[in-house]
């Protein structure tokens, strides 16, 4: 039997009315000025990752999750679970929320998973915000600030900068802003509700589609209820190894790399995006160069690793 490697991925790149050109940045070929997304590693049916690499490559995660389950530790689910994006905001998303598992499957099919995210700000410009809750205390309140057009009293706004970590569980009323990258890490969801969109129009000069019932429907009362966002921090040797997440559906670590770090299996799996910097990752005997922009899974039949160099990495696994 062969040694399992890392699986080593290649993905899709989404256009968006809000998208720039900052994801060249990672080394990535782009096709045009308005890339938004990146789904880094996903199994997502609208935008799946392949693996380039070894005796899986070829294969999508959506493949491997039917039929090689025991590289992902035979976790149950209909679904690969995780998504992991780069978003390039060269402008203002829409304000929007997501809905938890059991509104999403109500109304957006069985197998549709809701949608809690986080935020690594890989970079931002000065004076860059982004919108985190709202000031609604009641849903009757909510609903009259919303059809009122009232957004500068309800939207809550806050300065970011990099190197910041924001939890944005299922119910959050949130929005990146203008000039901001950030690596995403989701619930394996496409479920947007859009509350207020800036009254922009599409290149065919429509206006984009809103579900304010929907979102009246899903998001937190009160809408300052926010997580603490509070992180914690180990020092090795050759290592910084932060704790960004412990949540109910994934784990997310920052790995900063000063030299040679060894690490052990405690999760079924991992994905691992490189943000900056290059080295070496050694696993099951070989030796894999990385670099930033390159983002990998290390299965379960990898229970040990080893980086080195100065790479500044972002980490997450299944809860």
């Amino acid at each position: 039997m062969t040694m399992v490697e890392p699986l080593f991925l290649k993905s899709d790149f989404h256009e968006k009315i809000w998208g720039g050109n900052h994801l060249k940045d990672f080394g990535y070929d782009l096709s045009s000025d308005k890339i938004g997304e990146y789904w880094a590693i996903s199994g997502h049916r609208n935008g799946i990752s392949t693996v380039v690499n070894g005796e899986f490559s070829g294969k999508t995660i959506a493949d491997l999750w039917k039929s090689h389950r025991e590289l992902f530790g035979n976790q149950e689910g209909e679904v690969f679970p995780l998504l992991t994006k780069i978003l390039d905001a060269n402008d203002w998303l829409s304000v929007q929320v997501h809905p938890d598992d059991a509104y999403a499957r109500l109304h957006e099919g069985e197998y549709e998973l809701g949608k809690t995210e986080c935020w690594y700000i890989i970079s931002a410009e000065p004076d860059a915000e982004i919108v985190y809750g709202h000031t609604a205390t009641s849903r009757e309140e909510l609903a009259q600030m919303i059809n009122a057009g009232e957004w500068d009293k309800l939207l809550k706004k806050t300065p970011v900068k990099a190197g910041e970590f924001y939890y944005v569980p299922s119910g959050t009323m949130h929005a990146i802003g203008a000039g901001i990258v950030v690596l995403e890490t989701q619930q394996s969801s496409d479920t947007t509700y859009r509350v207020y969109d800036f009254d922009r129009r599409d290149d065919n000069g429509n206006l984009r589609e809103l579900h304010l019932k929907q979102s009246i429907d899903t998001l937190t009362i009160p809408g300052d209820k926010l997580p603490s966002n509070e992180t914690k921090t180990e020092e090795f040797a050759g290592a910084s190894i932060t704790t960004l997440l412990k949540s109910p559906f994934f784990d997310v670590y920052k790995w900063q790399i000063h030299g040679s770090h060894s690490f052990e299996k405690s999760s079924l799996y991992t994905l691992v995006s490189v943000l900056e910097g290059a080295g070496e990752l050694e696993a099951n005997g070989q030796t894999f160069e990385i670099k930033k922009g390159d983002h990998f899974i290390l299965p379960a039949q990898i229970e040990k690793w080893t980086l080195s160099g100065n790479l500044i990495l972002i980490a997450s696994n299944p809860e």
